[in-house]
């Protein structure tokens, strides 16, 4: 077995979409992203007799007190378990002391090892659990189902607004770059209405121009008004609802519910196998957490966010500032 850095796209992606409910952040588009932003990314495969058995896309994040760290974003990707993680670790574990990165951040999207919430040893290495980067919950409808099937496994509620959306005339379409600026002026009141924490303006345009048959931009209208919009992700077997923000006003329109139903009709008959709306949170988003769950579906959990760590000294004071700094937000 050999791990080196990938130089077939095509390879890489075949590897990366052949497993079930795949993420478009362990895609080669979104290490081009991420490079687009200004990090230095990563694609390390590892191979058995030519095959890819696994992958890790990654990215370099600049910490406080000079500090960096690597962040693998829903990978990394493996056929197997600890046999594969250990090949992968090792050379990440070299890059990491030329980048004089002090850990490495992971979220695997199914258990690769015996995780028991406790710090446990891979190696030389302490692994770490977290907190969340991406959500550790989401929900999943199979779109095998026919949309009878789908509308009958929605709450009650959910079904009759989006048949009111579509009584009040209420019209979807893909609108792309040329619906930014009404996307951003929604996200900035979603973040202050829901306390959301978003990106920058640029992060979100880079996401659309970097990955433009991957990442689409829609919008709800209501008489000529954006009252809904919503980047997705469409890659492998699942279009992952990204990023989404809707306006206060024309609410009883019910905008966002056909915004969700027109995209899950369209990822159905485009072929797609999975519809994922990406997070929801009891405690962080109870509101948005409603809305999503009303669509039906299986709720999924992640194993969650895990730290494997380089420098240990350093590691302790990164976690103290960094515990540090929300004792002050609070």
């Amino acid at each position: 077995m050999k791990v080196f850095e990938a130089e077939n796209r095509d390879k890489y992606n075949a590897f990366v979409t052949s497993f079930e409910r795949d993420s478009c952040l362990q895609s080669w588009d979104w290490g081009d992203f991420q490079s687009e932003l200004g990090n230095k990314n990563w694609r390390l495969v590892l191979e058995d007799e030519g095959d890819i058995i696994a992958a890790a896309n990654f990215h370099k994040v600049k910490a406080p007190m000079g500090l960096s760290y690597f962040y693998c974003p829903r990978g990394p990707i493996l056929e197997s378990g600890v046999n594969a993680v250990m090949p992968l670790f090792n050379e990440i574990a070299e890059i990491a002391k030329k980048e004089k990165a002090i850990f490495f951040r992971f979220e695997p999207w199914r258990p690769i090892m015996n995780y028991d919430f406790k710090e446990i040893k891979i190696g030389d290495w302490t692994i770490i659990k977290t907190r969340d980067v991406q959500p550790s919950e989401t929900i999943v409808l199979d779109l095998s189902k026919s949309e009878g099937e789908l509308l009958a496994a929605m709450h009650q509620k959910t079904r009759y607004n989006i048949r009111l959306a579509e009584k009040k005339g209420v019209e979807v379409e893909k609108r792309g770059l040329r619906g930014f600026d009404d996307f951003w002026k929604l996200t900035d009141v979603t973040t202050k209405r829901d306390r959301f924490t978003s990106h920058s303006r640029g992060y979100y345009e880079k996401v659309i121009k970097t990955c433009p048959e991957k990442a689409k931009l829609y919008v709800a209208t209501y008489e000529g008004e954006v009252l809904a919009a919503g980047i997705w992700s469409f890659y492998g077997d699942t279009v992952t609802y990204l990023y989404g923000a809707s306006s206060d006003k024309n609410r009883s329109t019910m905008a966002p519910f056909l915004l969700q139903w027109r995209l899950i009709q369209e990822a159905k008959k485009a072929g797609y196998r999975y519809y994922d709306f990406f997070g929801i949170s009891e405690k962080k988003w109870p509101g948005v957490t409603r809305f999503k769950r009303g669509f039906g579906g299986e709720e999924i959990r992640y194993p969650g966010t895990f730290d494997v760590v380089f420098g240990k000294n350093q590691y302790k004071a990164y976690d103290l500032l960094r515990k540090a700094r929300k004792l002050i937000r609070l």
